[in-house]
């Protein structure tokens, strides 16, 4: 599994990026990049480490700007225009898993064993699932650890992959309280 938190534009990408390598992803949703992704790749910074992979067009290079603006020492992985563009249309979700796969290894990626950690037995445990608050819960506590709102699968993916300790994860339950 690939160590560094992946940054990339759209749903499409995300699909394109897991076709080629185990990672966690982030997808900014173009330029709708606001204050709660921007803090979530800062989180994902801090922890694991982000590369940035967008499409490689002028949207692109935009969106790769604001986010190395506001998060320091993020690495890039880029495709090229030809390995990006399938009927006319350019974007990361057209390149080959060979080429996804290229970038990431030119942007220095780092692996790391796959983390097992949380389960769902401790959603169930903290009612983080099966609760009639457990999607508040989920809320607050992605809030609280950085993590962002989801699901409880795409949560305990994102509890593991984070690196998020029992120890982090028991305060921060204790800190939201609901």
């Amino acid at each position: 599994m690939i160590k560094e938190v992946i940054v990339v534009e759209g749903r499409d990408d995300v699909t394109a990026v897991k076709r080629a390598v185990d990672a966690e992803i982030i997808a900014v949703g173009g330029f709708g990049i606001n204050a709660k992704v921007i803090n979530r790749i800062k989180e994902a910074q801090k922890r694991q480490g982000v590369i940035v992979l967008t499409d490689p067009d002028f949207a692109g290079d935009k969106i790769r700007r604001i986010i190395s603006k506001r998060v320091p020492d993020i690495k890039h992985a880029y495709i090229t225009q030809k390995e990006g563009t399938k009927d006319g249309d350019i974007g990361v979700e057209n390149a080959s898993p060979e080429a996804i796969l290229k970038a990431l290894s030119m942007a220095k990626f780092e692996i790391k064993e796959k983390r097992e950690e949380f389960n769902i037995q401790d959603l169930v445990y903290f009612k983080l699932t099966g609760d009639n608050k457990s999607k508040e819960r989920r809320d607050a506590l992605g809030s609280e650890l950085g993590i962002g709102y989801c699901n409880s699968n795409q949560f305990i993916t994102r509890l593991n992959n984070y690196g998020i300790t029992r120890e982090e994860f028991i305060n921060a339950l204790k800190r939201i309280e609901i």
